[in-house]
This record gives C-alpha cells, sequence and structure tokens, in this order.
C-alpha cells in the first residue's frame, strides 16, 4: 500500500513501520533521561535546603517540575496514541502525530535543561550568573538538536 508522498517518492508500509520504529527507540532513549529529571525534581521539596528557597525560587521550581511532567508526557504520548488506534490502520497519521509530539518534548525538555540550571545557577553562583549559564546551555542545546539537523540537511541536498 502506498501512501501520499514524501519529497516527491511514495511512502510505502515498510517505510512507515521503519519510521515509527525508529521514532519509538528515540523516545524509549530520551524518556529515561526525562524520567530521570523528573524523579529528581519531585525529591527537591523534601530536603532541608528547599524551606530556605525564595519565591522566585520556589516559583521556578514549580514551574520546572511542571514542564518536566509535559515533557514526559509528550514523548509517552505515542504510545497512548498506538495504544489507542491499534490495528485501525492509521500508520501515517500514527507516524506524523508521534513525529510532531517527539519534537515539542524535545523543545520543552531543552528548556526544562536550561531551567535546572538556572535553578541550579540561582543557588550556587547568583541569579544573574545562573541565567547566563542556563541561556548559554540552552543556546547549545537548541544548536545541536535544532540548527545542526537544518543546516546538515541543507548542505546534503
Amino acid at each position: 500500500m502506498v501512501h501520499e508522498e514524501d519529497a516527491g517518492h511514495p511512502v510505502t508500509e515498510a517505510m512507515l513501520d521503519r519510521n515509527w520504529s525508529e521514532l519509538m527507540q528515540e523516545l524509549r532513549v530520551v524518556q529515561t533521561g526525562v524520567q530521570l529529571l523528573t524523579g529528581f525534581l519531585v525529591t527537591i521539596p523534601f530536603t532541608e535546603r528547599f524551606a530556605g528557597l525564595d519565591d522566585y525560587q520556589r516559583g521556578l521550581y514549580v514551574v520546572l517540575l511542571v514542564g518536566s511532567v509535559l515533557t514526559t508526557g509528550l514523548l509517552v504520548a505515542p504510545v497512548a496514541y498506538h495504544r489507542i488506534l491499534f490495528r485501525q490502520r492509521r500508520r501515517p497519521w500514527l507516524v506524523a502525530a508521534a513525529d510532531n509530539l517527539a519534537r515539542g518534548g524535545l523543545l520543552l525538555l531543552a528548556l526544562v535543561c536550561a531551567g535546572v540550571v538556572h535553578f541550579v545557577g540561582d543557588l550556587v553562583i547568583g541569579r544573574g550568573p545562573g541565567l547566563v549559564l542556563a541561556l548559554a546551555v540552552l543556546a547549545v542545546l537548541l544548536g545541536t538538536w535544532t540548527l545542526a539537523p537544518l543546516l546538515a540537511g541543507r548542505h546534503a541536498r
């Protein structure tokens, strides 16, 4: 069976199966890290130092915790989609939706990682330097996760 065209080439069932398998493997890798990060964030309020956080730090913590949980949700959603749509011949939609969820999850993960650097930096070296460090981390993550592959794709053409 052939589906809509991808860059001028027909998309076959075999291509969709391969794309799905590759995407699931990528999500397995990133889900572990996100779940560890979320687990780490969940434990922070139970430490002695948490009581000493100022309002800004507490607010940042809550934003990071919610962001990490939402990242987990975005990266796990393709599995839920697959369970709901199992054997309904919706593979083209499923692959496209999972791709969008993975991209959103990775973007949110970059923001949460930078936020964690800001949170820890704020505690250790101060608010300003922590923010500068976080912005540097965000630039590196977005650059390596998005800009580098986009530029490589352009040069390959």
